[in-house]
């Protein structure tokens, strides 16, 4: 709600989140440009609004049972992964 996309990114370091968002067009380039600037993020997961509510619920499970915080640093991950 007005929180500029890389302090959203600089929260999820401080407080050890991944994140999930729905916004495809610029949270990506946030993330880049912040590993450019040479600082890492833990990563972002980013929904597809193709997909059921029922669904992103499973692959977000599914992710969460087989990966760690590590797994996810500095990377771009978009649902469905499991596609």
């Amino acid at each position: 709600m007005g929180t500029l996309d890389p302090d959203i990114l600089e929260w999820c370091v401080v407080h050890h989140a991944v994140l999930i968002t729905n916004n495809r067009a610029s949270m990506p380039v946030h993330l880049k440009d912040r590993i450019e600037a040479g600082k890492y993020a833990n990563g972002i997961i980013t929904l597809n609004d193709g997909l059921s509510l029922g669904a992103v619920i499973e692959e977000l499970a599914a992710i969460w049972q087989a990966t760690s915080l590590e797994d996810h640093v500095n990377l771009i991950r978009y649902l469905p992964i499991s596609s």
